[in-house]
């Protein structure tokens, strides 16, 4: 089976794909809100970050000063274009794979 157009392998590990689910329904989003919903550390999630950002996928934002300093990020028009594709790939790949009772079917287990 041949990868459908617009899956992206940047986007598809786990953590990266909800990253991009979260920034994707809303405008902008708080870095302390990113890690506490995908259970990261500090770092994890900024490298997470780090990669969209130089792909052109997010933009980050800093606000504030010293303890009221917030880090804001949000998907660019192209980080949401490439999610979007992203999602319409795994689609296709669900609707194209064959049904449980098919494959049975299809493809009878041999009995050890």
């Amino acid at each position: 089976m041949t990868t459908p157009a617009g899956f992206d392998e940047l986007i598809h590990p786990p953590t990266r794909l909800g990253l991009m689910a979260l920034l994707a329904a809303t405008e902008w989003a708080e870095f302390s809100f990113l890690k506490e919903s995908l259970e990261l550390t500090d770092s994890a999630l900024s490298k997470q970050i780090s990669t969209l950002s130089e792909a052109g996928y997010a933009e980050v934002r800093k606000e504030g000063a010293g303890r009221r300093r917030r880090t804001l990020v949000t998907l660019t028009p192209r980080g949401r274009t490439a999610f979007n594709g992203h999602v319409e790939a795994l689609r296709q790949l669900v609707i194209r794979a064959p049904s449980t009772s098919t494959t049975s079917a299809a493809h009878p287990r041999e009995m050890p």
